[in-house]
């Protein structure tokens, strides 16, 4: 009942603010005070899972191909993004790291850099499967990187109160938190997203219909991102306001072996050109 309850916990949210916000036109003060309650709730419910808690992963092809490095990964800990909001429940940010000399850092001296200098801007997004394109966008700004200490501190205050509410106002299921992006339905009840794109990168428009390793755009900087970086999840709808997350598998060799499932420990993995399917 609850992971029921918890799928709609954003639009619990947009209802309590509604009545709060709206106390003046309404006059009641009873209305106001449910609706903090169901802020309240809603707020709460992004800590519950809404999705089926015993679903295998989904084993899709890699969305990247070269040596990457997973970054709050399901195969760490879960909900990965700590929350299951958007259906992001099983969410991976993959950062490009094409030289092993120079190790990932999250947090820079420098306070912020254009997003052309790192390395992966500009890098093609790849389709993990055969598929239909049910939602794409690609308008929105690549900004300056926000990982050092007071550009992450900003990062977290735009993120979680001015893009949040924004998204929220708009009903627009997080646009302005995953930034540019696509959505794929795989079939089945399986929709692949991939956020934080380069604006005017991407390649596809809903209704097309992809092959299993057809580029849908590049890696960007857009939405509530700290550095250019590719945020990939699956979720079992394709509205991520009422969607609940998905796990995947992916083939990827790491540490001298080939594995399937998520990479995670902040391992470097590499994904050949060859093991992603034409």
């Amino acid at each position: 009942m609850f992971r029921t309850i918890a799928r709609f916990r954003t639009l619990l949210v947009l209802l309590g603010l509604l009545l709060t916000f709206t106390e003046s036109l309404h006059g009641d003060d009873r209305l106001a005070i449910a609706g903090f309650a169901l802020i309240g709730a809603g707020v709460v419910l992004i800590f519950v899972p809404g999705g089926r808690a015993d679903r295998e992963p989904v084993v899709v092809d890699a969305p990247v191909r070269g040596r990457w490095l997973p970054v709050n990964s399901p195969a760490d800990k879960v909900p990965s993004h700590g929350t299951h909001e958007l259906g992001q429940t099983y969410a991976i940010d993959l950062v490009h790291v094409p030289d092993p000399a120079e190790p990932w850092r999250p947090l820079r001296r420098r306070i912020a850099s254009r997003p052309e200098t790192f390395p992966a801007f500009g890098q093609d997004v790849l389709a993990p499967a055969d598929g239909v394109v049910v939602q794409a966008g690609g308008r929105q700004r690549d900004h300056w990187s926000r990982n050092s200490w007071p550009a992450f501190l900003y990062l977290l205050v735009e993120g979680m109160v001015f893009r949040q509410v924004l998204s929220l106002l708009t009903l627009s299921g997080g646009r302005f938190i995953v930034g540019n992006s696509v959505t794929l339905d795989l079939g089945d009840g399986v929709y692949a997203v991939f956020a934080h794109l380069r604006r005017g990168s991407v390649r596809v428009a809903k209704g097309d219909r992809v092959r299993a390793g057809d580029v849908l755009g590049e890696v960007g900087n857009s939405g509530n991102s700290s550095e250019p970086h590719l945020h990939f999840h699956l979720m079992d709808r394709p509205r991520p306001l009422a969607a609940a997350g998905v796990p995947f598998a992916f083939r990827y060799e790491s540490g001298g072996r080939t594995r399937t499932g998520a990479p995670g420990g902040r391992e470097p993995f590499t994904v050949p050109q060859m093991e992603i399917a034409s």
